[in-house]
């Protein structure tokens, strides 16, 4: 028996609506895993020595790392779990790096709904922000993401 959804309904969504997600703290076995994962073993990320060397002086976690985690955070949240039919689009900004270390959430908010009867739901715009735990936005961007309808 499939449990039912936890995820909001495209009806559910208003603009102006903004859901923040749970914290979470960027570890070191996060970015050797990612590193792993992606191939990616950029110096930045996988060299302390190297990354002393940069503007940052220690290494920072990859963009995209941070960008998989926003995913993962908005499905512990739960608004998207089980009624998200596809990610359709994703416009991203990396603004400040994240260090390992860092603790971080996500707040999305409602910025436009377009009704889509035909796939089964309807669009839903996202303005989302990844904070750090000083409040810094250290990326920020819009995700569409189409949504179930009841």
């Amino acid at each position: 028996m499939t449990p039912p959804p936890r995820g909001m309904y495209f009806e559910e969504f208003e603009p102006g609506q903004k859901i923040a997600t749970p914290a979470r703290t960027v570890t070191e076995a996060d970015v050797v895993s990612f590193a792993g994962l992606s191939g990616d073993y950029n110096p930045l990320h996988t060299n302390e020595e190297f990354a002393k060397t940069t503007p940052y002086g220690r290494r920072i976690a990859h963009g995209m790392l941070v960008v998989s985690i926003a995913t993962g955070l908005a499905d512990r949240q739960g608004f998207l779990d089980g009624t998200a039919l596809a990610f359709r689009e994703l416009s991203w900004k990396f603004s400040s790096p994240v260090f390992i270390g860092d603790t971080i959430h996500m707040v999305a908010e409602v910025v436009e709904l377009k009704p889509m009867p035909r796939l089964g739901g309807g669009l839903v715009a996202l303005k989302a922000l990844m904070l750090n735990q000083d409040g810094k936005t250290v990326q920020k961007g819009e995700w569409r993401v189409l949504i179930k309808s009841r």
